[in-house]
């Protein structure tokens, strides 16, 4: 409902006769009765002004509402966001509303609305909704979930001036150094892929961050970001816990009966502070004993003003190391999971990309950063990947900051607006076959086509859209074109010679990863193998 004021019309008094020196509503004539019934009708008077006005377009559709608790009960849990591209199609809309006991939400399931709103209407949409579980966790200092101001911003600013988009030089060296250990890695170790990923992209991402050498197996700060982000993953589910919906809850005690979810809030926070905290004081010490790598830390504690409050810059360098040490590592290592998966399930496609890497780049060496765009296959391959299964199906949820009216409908103030990225890149017109893993749709001709829309709501909308997206990209990339240079992977095969099919299925959370499959990864020829050598040893 709107509430915006309106002034109703109500009866005057009438004009006091002349010869008489009192009337019944001149104040020296009022009695008590006459007294209260005045104060009544300037009651009604109030009341009538504050009464919120009532809008004339609907709100947009959805479940049947519930009083009180609304549509608290039919709300899901998990795979959310398929289930509201379902609801797109029975309500025959692209955007819905949702009420979760007196909290509104609104979920965009098009590009088109997202752009219209989340773009075009940018100075409204790009708050964010205050999640209790996230910050009972202790992650209000993350500025992906700050509220759109001047914390925000100043954190935001930093980064991208630390890592600009056109400043190749700030990450590829690392991120070749990395991407060829993991090559090693799963040479000596294939079986253990997953784990081989997730320490390559920890490594990345703590050496950009914090400037740290990574132990090569059982890094502290990489299980430390582990135990944090899955903690993140859990809280982040707005829907999964009532306390969002009811804030007062989160005055609960933890001790009360039936806050468990209390108790859990209490161990991701221990966990999250530690990830904070820890690689940021280890790159200070580094620092002060002159051992430091260039990272976003030393560089930017290098460059604190002195003429400002150092504390305060400390704080605003930790929070934006800390936020990108969260953002660039658990996500791309989704992304990276889900190419293997792929590829031990449609070998065709790995046969197709790895005809383009052999005719392009050749068996002899590793491909590069400058080879890209001479391997339109490959470009595909990376794009299909982000778009099969979106990194972060929901992105993080926006906060409506005012009253708004979009396609004839009201869309409250105060409302949750959630960015449904897998509805969008499963949407038919966009992506035919959208549930099929097809590289082709993005390509005509052996060129990458240009009329396709490219996959960029896996990384948000608007002014909130990711800005480490460079770096996921060409990381992924990287990642891709070399393991398939150099390796063959196809379904593994249990002790009794039975081939084991990956089940496909994912696990729901903030970020989508696939559960934990097996597969077979063999270098494509011993000339692979002494490639991988060569180039982990130098």
């Amino acid at each position: 409902m709107a509430t915006n004021l309106t002034s109703n019309n109500i009866m005057g008094f009438e004009t006091p006769i002349q010869d008489t020196p009192y009337t019944m509503f001149s104040p020296a004539t009022w009695n008590a009765s006459t007294l209260v019934a005045v104060s009544a009708l300037a009651f009604v008077f109030i009341l009538a002004l504050r009464k919120p006005k009532q809008t004339r377009l609907p709100l947009p559709p959805g479940p049947k509402k519930w009083p009180i608790i609304g549509n608290v009960l039919q709300l899901p849990t998990s795979f959310e966001w398929e289930t509201y591209a379902k609801w797109s199609e029975i309500y025959n809309s692209d955007i819905l509303h949702v009420d979760a006991a007196g909290s509104s939400i609104i979920i965009i399931n098009s590009w088109k609305a997202a752009y219209d709103l989340f773009e075009k209407k940018s100075s409204l949409y790009s708050s964010r909704a205050e999640n209790q579980m996230v910050l009972l966790s202790g992650w209000k200092w993350l500025f992906g979930f700050m509220p759109y101001g001047e914390a925000w911003l100043e954190r935001r600013k930093l980064f991208q001036k630390h890592f600009h988009p056109l400043d190749n030089a700030s990450h590829h060296p690392r991120e070749r150094e990395y991407v060829h250990q993991m090559l090693r890695r799963m040479l000596d170790t294939p079986e253990d892929f997953m784990e081989h990923i997730r320490h390559m992209m920890g490594a990345l991402t703590i050496s950009l961050g914090y400037g740290i050498d990574v132990k090569p197996k059982g890094d502290p700060n990489i299980h430390i970001a582990n135990e944090a982000v899955k903690g993140l993953a859990g809280a982040a589910n707005f829907s999964a816990f009532l306390v969002n919906s009811i804030p007062a809850l989160k005055y609960v005690p933890s001790w009360f009966p039936g806050a468990a979810w209390k108790r859990q809030a209490e161990t991701w926070c221990d966990w999250t502070m530690k990830m904070r905290d820890i690689p940021f004081q280890r790159s200070l010490e580094q620092l002060a004993e002159g051992t430091a790598a260039p990272s976003l830390v030393t560089n930017c504690v290098q460059s604190i003003d002195e003429t400002k409050d150092r504390e305060h810059q400390l704080t605003v360098i930790k929070d934006t190391a800390g936020n990108f040490f969260v953002g660039g590592a658990d996500t791309t290592v989704s992304a990276i999971n889900t190419f293997l998966l792929m590829m031990v399930c449609h070998p065709e496609i790995q046969d197709k990309a790895q005809e383009e890497l052999d005719r392009v780049i050749g068996r002899g060496q590793l491909p590069d950063f400058t080879d890209e765009v001479a391997l339109p296959y490959i470009s595909a391959l990376v794009k299909e990947t982000l778009r099969f299964q979106a990194i972060t199906p929901f992105a993080i949820p926006h906060y409506l900051t005012e009253d708004d009216e979009y396609n004839g409908y009201f869309l409250p103030g105060g409302s949750v607006v959630l960015g449904n990225v897998w509805a969008i890149t499963h949407d038919k017109e966009d992506y035919p076959e959208p549930l099929e893993f097809k590289p082709e749709r993005f390509l005509k001709d052996g060129k990458l086509n240009p009329e396709v829309r490219e996959p960029t709501a896996a990384f948000g909308f608007g002014r909130r859209i990711c800005p480490g997206r460079h770096i996921a990209v060409s990381s992924l990339y990287l990642s891709i074109a070399s393991i398939l240079s150099v390796f063959r992977l196809e379904k593994a095969v249990n002790e009794n010679g039975d081939v084991i099919i990956p089940s496909k299925e994912y696990i729901s959370a903030l970020i989508l990863h696939p559960a934990h499959f097996k597969c077979s990864i063999q270098p494509r020829s011993k000339e692979a193998e002494i490639l991988i050598r060569s180039i982990s040893d130098s």
